[in-house]
């Protein structure tokens, strides 16, 4: 019986991580959380795994809810990791962001995060 657990679990460690991965926000320009001087152009987000942008939506609300996104969403050219969408002119105060992504191996995630632009 431990020979047969063995086994298993040198098998399930050989098996690569990406089965198991999902896309996960690690970096996003303007920065989680962060308060910008001057208003960005577009939204950059970088996820740990490619991403299918047909089945991604991203979208950038103002305090009062208002959405302040292009809705152009696509990858980064050559970058299959990295989301840009466009942002409309933002004037100083809070935006929210909300994310849904599907990754290239189906898995789904999602998150919020704010960031401010500085009067």
């Amino acid at each position: 019986m431990r020979v047969r657990f063995g086994l298993i679990v040198m098998l399930a460690m050989a098996i690569p991580q990406a089965v198991w991965a999902h896309a996960m926000l690690m970096k996003a320009e303007p920065a989680v959380g962060s308060s910008v001087i001057s208003a960005p152009a577009q939204l950059i987000l970088h996820y740990s795994e490619g991403v299918e942008p047909r089945f991604t939506t991203v979208v950038v609300h103002d305090a009062v809810g208002a959405r302040m996104d292009s809705d152009n969403l696509q990858t980064a050219v050559g970058d299959p990791k990295t989301l840009v969408i466009g942002l409309k002119a933002l004037k100083p105060g809070d935006y929210s962001v909300d994310w849904h992504v599907t990754s290239v191996d189906t898995h789904k995630t999602q998150g919020h995060f704010s960031f401010t632009v500085a009067p």
